[in-house]
């Protein structure tokens, strides 16, 4: 269909208007808008729309999926009609969060400051992928490793592992960055803050249990107090906290000292009250509630693997529609940080293709739908690619079954995973690249698992489709039938 005035027209009529709408931007796919009112949008007109490919609201955005290319063209055909002006994706979010309740703001709060680091994080999981490849032992040989056979590839393989870790070695620098930009204040500190926390002075978090048997921790002496000297590699709790901190006394002091005093004073004040308070008091606390969390996922997934992977590898499907799937990038990272390694990331990525899977049995179903089947075939790869929002929201929480079938098959998936003790030592793409992130001797159980989530999800969609359709033939008989017997009588 042709963009043109009267083809975005009546997709401005059919989310309510143009008063309807209070700020509008777009993606590479997307039209993302804050309304005013959501239930205006008329879901029928706009599902019919030969432009619109579907639609989703999420953390107080509608978004509207168009395409590559013709979103451009129907986003500044929509701002010349109703006037709107041309909002940035920062104003946005801001825009949108206003209608979130203290829940929601917590979780999109977490999701900014994790996202803007996620290409960081998920090129590190890739090379270490290779990395692991080429350094694991039995892989292509009995015993031994690509290297060891080969030894002119040992320097490069730790090159690229040294690239590949250095993300995890200064994560603490990376959320600083993000999070003190997050909460106001200068990015700046928060990369200083966070590489403070990784000091090379400081003992590393990784050998302080060895160091704490041994009794030869070292402590500084402040005021009759004793702190010891203890980093926080791979934490995630302490420099979140630090940054809230930073941010805060850096803001309060930018509003109060003069301008002509205050690179003299700002940033040294905040990092100076910052770094004590974050070593005396507020390391040692998060620290131990993150030691908490992650001692109770290790218990859960070892005593009770069959429970934690039915749970999480059927959960992160529904979680994803709430926007709480974020929270758990925080935990990925403990996790990652704390053990080398997590469990949970692995679920994901079979989630991801589990809907992915069920977006082209939907293609194969409907197949007197051209929009529908275009739509399941690129939303399908795109889950397969680790993108999943266009197949959940465009297709399979459309006719429900879907997603209820990619539920059932990423919870049989995850089970599979769990019992096998299938693990990421990163993050990496969440779909079928996927196993160049998981540790190579799990590869074998992570394939069975990718096959249960490309096979069953497909099976049960076609068969979950043909019953519907069964129904529905059968109570359209059912209602002429009826009818044909009143007909009679009268």
């Amino acid at each position: 269909m042709k963009v043109d005035k009267h083809s975005v027209s009546q997709i401005i009529d059919a989310i309510g208007g143009e008063k309807n709408i209070s700020a509008a931007t777009h993606c590479i796919t997307r039209l993302r808008l804050v309304l005013k009112d959501e239930n205006k949008v008329n879901q029928e007109s706009l599902n019919s729309h030969d432009l619109v490919k579907g639609f989703f609201s999420t953390n107080g955005q509608f978004q509207v999926v168009i395409g590559p290319g013709t979103v451009e063209k129907v986003y500044k055909e929509m701002i010349s009609i109703t006037g709107v002006g041309e909002s940035s994706k920062e104003e946005l979010k801001n825009e949108a969060a206003k209608s979130l309740n203290p829940i929601q703001r917590a979780i999109k709060t977490l999701s900014d400051i994790f996202i803007p680091i996620l290409p960081a994080i998920v090129t590190a999981g890739l090379l270490m992928g290779i990395s692991n490849t080429l350094t694991g032992s039995g892989i292509f040989y009995d015993n031994k490793s690509f290297v060891d056979v080969h030894t002119e590839w040992k320097d490069l393989a730790n090159i690229i592992n040294l690239i590949a870790s250095t993300a995890f070695v200064f994560l603490p620098g990376l959320i600083g960055w993000s999070a003190v930009n997050r909460f106001g204040g200068s990015p700046l500190l928060g990369i200083v803050l966070g590489l403070m926390l990784v000091h090379p002075d400081l003992l590393n978090a990784w050998s302080y249990g060895e160091e704490l048997a041994k009794g030869k921790v070292d402590t500084w002496s402040l005021f009759g107090f004793h702190v010891e000297k203890v980093g926080y590699q791979g934490q995630v709790l302490p420099i979140l906290a630090a940054s809230l901190l930073l941010s805060k006394i850096e803001i309060f002091l930018r509003k109060r000292v003069p301008d002509g005093f205050q690179i003299l004073v700002v940033a040294p004040v905040a990092l100076l009250i910052t770094g004590i308070l974050t070593f005396t008091v507020i390391g040692p606390i998060t620290f131990s509630i993150g030691n908490i969390i992650t001692g109770a996922i290790i218990w859960l997934f070892k005593t009770a693997p069959i429970i934690g992977g039915l749970v999480y590898g059927g959960l992160y499907a529904p979680l994803v529609i709430t926007g709480m799937q974020h929270t758990f990038l925080a935990v990925d990272f403990q996790l990652i940080g704390s053990t080398g390694g997590t469990s949970l990331w692995p679920m994901v990525a079979l989630s991801n293709i589990a809907q992915g899977s069920v977006a082209f049995a939907i293609m194969i179903l409907m197949k007197n739908d051209k929009k529908l089947r275009g739509l399941a075939f690129t939303s399908g790869i795109s889950a397969w690619l680790g993108i999943t929002e266009p197949a959940m929201f465009g297709v399979n929480l459309r006719y429900r079954y879907p997603f209820i079938a990619a539920i059932i098959g990423s919870s049989i998936a995850g089970v599979v995973v769990s019992v096998n003790g299938v693990k990421a030592p990163s993050i990496g793409i969440g779909g079928i690249p996927a196993p160049l992130s998981i540790f190579p001797e799990n590869w074998i159980a992570f394939i069975l698992g990718m096959l249960i989530v490309i096979v069953v999800p497909f099976i049960l969609t076609l068969l979950f489709g043909k019953i519907q359709d069964r129904n529905m033939i059968k109570k359209s008989e059912n209602i002429t039938t009826k009818y044909m017997l009143k007909a009679k009588k009268i």
